[in-house]
């Protein structure tokens, strides 16, 4: 059996990601690793996001969420892949949309945000992107980021898929009436039920980071395994 390390800038496990993404890995097993495992609250308090840096958003390993800034564990993040290349994972999947700089690994490593950049700009063309993000501190880096990977037109709303799941049709309904032609919902935090609600609150196609990542793994790595 396969061995795929799976990396959240939150803590591990994600409980709240497997149900969704193991049933698409048949044969293929995750090793996970958080960045903020063994934290204490004073150490997650130190890395709160300032002005200007570049906000994550995940999840605690008591199901609460957490804001941090990027700049901060971008070296623990570094650690756990030396650390599973060298229990001798096939390939590493970061559990997180968000944009990183680039890591050492001499096995693959996947960004779910690359493969969603590709996915949405594929389809979109001249039409509007719809854009769900955890936290409105969120909307700049977005916006920036999906129009420099070649969308014109962008539309952002916040709901954090921790705290408030339940409001995601109606941010869903807000991004369809401004405009939006297709929904990208741009954190590993948003399930597949979230995604479903979303459908049956507006009738636009919708992108789950979760699954895309999943799929495209599979699709690699589950030795011909029925999908």
């Amino acid at each position: 059996m396969k061995k795929i390390g799976a990396i959240t800038v939150g803590q591990a496990p994600r409980v709240d990601v497997t149900p969704d993404i193991e049933p698409l890995l048949r044969g293929i097993t995750l090793v996970q690793r958080g960045a903020l495992d063994g934290m204490t609250k004073e150490e997650l308090k130190a890395i709160e996001p300032e002005e200007g840096d570049y906000v994550l958003v995940s999840r605690l390993k008591d199901g609460t969420s957490v804001k941090m800034a990027e700049k901060h564990i971008l070296p623990r993040i570094q650690k756990i892949i030396t650390e599973l290349n060298e229990e001798g994972m096939e390939a590493i999947l970061m559990l997180c949309t968000g944009q990183f700089p680039h890591f050492e690994s001499k096995v693959p490593l996947f960004y779910p945000q690359v493969l969603l950049q590709y996915f949405a700009e594929a389809v979109i063309g001249e039409k509007t992107l719809g854009v769900l993000t955890p936290d409105e501190s969120q909307f700049p880096q977005s916006i920036q980021r999906w129009k420099e990977n070649g969308v014109k037109n962008v539309l952002v709303e916040a709901v954090s898929p921790y705290t408030e799941a339940d409001k995601v049709p109606e941010a869903a309904k807000r991004l369809k009436d401004k405009g939006a032609d297709m929904i990208v919902l741009d954190c590993i935090g948003y399930s597949e039920a979230m995604k479903q609600a979303l459908h049956e609150a507006v009738d636009i196609p919708a992108i789950l980071g979760r699954t895309v990542a999943a799929r495209f793994i599979a699709e690699l790595y589950n030795e011909g395994k029925e999908l």
